[in-house]
């Protein structure tokens, strides 16, 4: 019996969706899949799918063509880490689209001496392109099996200025505010107030907003103390959750 994942595309010009049929017996790695050229794969992501759609940013370009994409993914899907959608990575969350990741991140415009708040840790794979950019990372993970085995994977691959915290995102990392930048990547029905109050002054935050089907991906400028708000382009994330299993 084949199994259906059903993906969500989302780029410049709207939303796509795409219907992904894996085998059963694909339950590990293939030899083709260990023979593949992860670094070729991810210079064409890199040039076809982030430079063509406008990422310019040398910085992010160089994250994420840096960071191996592909070892934050489950092992059976690590032949498509490197393709143009996201891809699941267990408890009913996914990865995000690779033009998505870098566009986040682009439009934070961050510093070396950054410090950033990401809210939903999810794989790790975000957390460490802003790692790379960036000076200290806080990311915050509901989901305790995600946010244990993101942070047991950033250790591993070196990223020291990562730290992982198991919580509600909802209120943001209150110890650590505020940040110069704040990134979510799940999608609340409104954005928290307790987020823009930990932005530091002058801080930029990047949000989707809004409920199923109807998204906003936007950028948010604290300036003089008032939150000034640009909207970005249509989206489609997973909702921002509570402890209780109920959505923001």
């Amino acid at each position: 019996m084949n199994r259906m994942i059903f993906l969500l595309k989302t780029g410049c010009l709207g939303i796509a969706f795409i219907f992904i049929f894996l085998p059963a017996a694909a339950t590990a790695p293939s030899v083709a899949d260990n023979a593949m050229d992860y670094k070729a794969e991810r210079t064409r992501m890199v040039r076809f799918q982030i430079g063509a759609r406008g990422i310019d940013s040398p910085s992010v370009i160089n994250a994420m063509q840096k960071v191996e994409r592909h070892l934050f993914v489950p092992p059976p899907l690590r032949s498509r880490a490197y393709g143009d959608y996201p891809l699941p990575i267990g408890e009913g969350q996914t990865i995000s689209q690779p033009y998505i990741v870098a566009l986040m991140t682009q439009v934070l415009n961050l510093s070396p001496s950054d410090r950033v708040l990401e809210v939903g840790t999810g794989s790790g794979y975000q957390a460490a392109v802003l790692a790379e950019i960036c000076s200290q990372v806080f990311s915050i993970e509901l989901i305790e099996i995600l946010g244990q085995r993101a942070e047991r994977l950033l250790t591993e691959l070196g990223y020291r200025n990562v730290h992982v915290k198991i919580g509600d995102g909802y209120q943001g990392w209150p110890e650590h505010a505020p940040f110069d930048a704040i990134i979510v990547t799940c999608a609340p029905s409104h954005i928290p107030a307790a987020l823009q109050e930990q932005l530091a002054e002058g801080g930029r935050m990047v949000i989707p907003v809004g409920g199923p089907g109807d998204q906003e991906l936007v950028l948010l400028i604290k300036e003089k103390g008032e939150i000034r708000r640009k909207d970005i382009i249509p989206v489609r994330f997973v909702p921002m959750m509570r402890g209780n299993g109920k959505s923001y």
